[in-house]
């Protein structure tokens, strides 16, 4: 396995155990097929697993397992604090304490706020004392490292690194993400300032690997590595340095060897320009059956009515890669789980965003679509409740 480091100087294996898709029978989680699978990855090397007080029975069966494997102090558990949930400061400290309950531990390694969209959403949690919480709770040593997960456009993520000292954060990031969500220019925005950045979705939930156009899974196929559709994705994501771990939901005990094996053959900086230039072969054959065009350069953006612009055609451009249900749900979360709503319906057509695009997109034209696709009568309720309830 290899080891990158923290901001403390421990060491972080470069695979992750993502803790929200395990096994479920009859709706619980398979807790000895679980444990199995991460007792091998442990074995492995792997000695970082993430879960979220939302992903149901997963801190239970994760409490359960290292506590009766007595490994709890070979390995780090990152959780996340459900904050838009959050209401008050004794709140704060009952959810946290329930975490703890559930994961059988009194502390917790790496601990975020779960979904922290914008600078917003910080200044909601420091009316609440959050900071002066983080404070206590690090004193004390039942948190060790506090950050934040990240779903939305790169200016909110980069402002969101600025506004408190950090000790990492996560994104999600993969090769058809390099220039939405966060990005790689926030990636490097954070590793710039000393931020290690654990990384989500590295599969695009598992598009770059079951929804690659035909085309690209021939490319994958008669490439002379052999490696994996899977194994290529996971490989560009630990040749970049400012990556320090990388998510993987793994569901079979062969998942996590051969997720294992690749973790450990590969070094930052170690690909070839032949292997960059498969990738990019790769990422052209996706964009090519995209509904939309764009790049997501971010030209067109500031919107003057706040619409994120290449956020809306990407989850547009999902329909038809993967489903409406995806898309739809992905699109809910980045727009409306914010104090401020950056829709694709709140376009008014100034057509200031189409004098800046390179690729010539018809914006306007396309954002109606993406709206009329997008903004079903689920996410008009979801938008209206959130903002009745100022749950943002």
């Amino acid at each position: 396995m290899q080891y990158r480091l923290d901001k403390k100087g421990n060491q972080i294996s470069t695979l992750a155990f993502g803790c929200m898709r395990f096994t479920k029978e009859n709706g619980k989680i398979d807790l000895d097929k679980a444990e199995s699978e991460i007792l091998e990855a442990i074995k492995l090397g792997v000695n970082y697993f993430d879960t979220a007080y939302i992903y149901n029975g997963s801190e239970e069966a994760i409490g359960k397992i290292f506590e009766r494997n007595h490994c709890r102090e070979q390995i780090y558990i990152a959780d996340k604090l459900p904050h838009y949930l959050i209401k008050s400061k004794t709140g704060l400290e009952k959810t946290f304490q329930e975490q703890l309950r559930r994961l059988r531990t009194d502390y917790i390694d790496f601990y975020l706020m779960h979904m922290l969209t914008n600078v917003e959403s910080w200044e909601k949690l420091k009316s609440l004392g959050i900071e002066q919480w983080i404070a206590e709770k690090k004193s004390s040593g039942q948190i060790h490292r506090i950050g934040f997960s990240y779903h939305g456009n790169t200016q909110d993520f980069c402002d969101l690194i600025d506004v408190y000292d950090w000790d990492f954060c996560m994104i999600q990031y993969n090769y058809l993400d390099e220039n939405s969500q966060a990005g790689r220019r926030g990636l490097h925005y954070a590793a710039e300032r000393g931020i290690p950045v654990m990384i989500m979705e590295p599969l695009r939930g598992g598009k770059l690997v079951n929804l690659l156009p035909e085309d690209a899974k021939q490319k994958v196929s008669e490439h002379p590595s052999g490696r994996s559709a899977a194994e290529w994705a996971f490989r560009w994501l630990w040749n970049q340095p400012e990556v320090t771990t990388v998510l993987s939901g793994m569901n079979s005990v062969e998942m996590v060897q051969e997720n294992c094996r690749a973790a450990s053959e590969t070094k930052a900086g170690s690909f070839t320009v032949e292997e960059e230039q498969f990738i990019d072969s790769l990422r052209d054959d996706i964009n090519h059956s995209m509904k939309v065009g764009c790049t997501g350069c971010g030209y067109c953006m500031p919107c003057p009515k706040g619409v994120d612009i290449p956020g809306a055609f990407s989850f547009y451009n999902l329909i038809y890669s993967e489903n409406k249900r995806v898309a739809r749900r992905g699109y809910m979360q980045c727009t409306t789980f914010r104090q401020t709503p950056t829709s694709a319906s709140l376009c008014v057509g100034c057509g200031k965003c189409e004098q800046h695009c390179p690729q010539s997109i018809e914006i306007r034209k396309e954002l109606k679509n993406a709206s009329r696709e997008l903004e079903n009568i689920t996410y008009r309720f979801v938008r209206g409740v959130i903002h009745l309830l100022h749950l943002w």
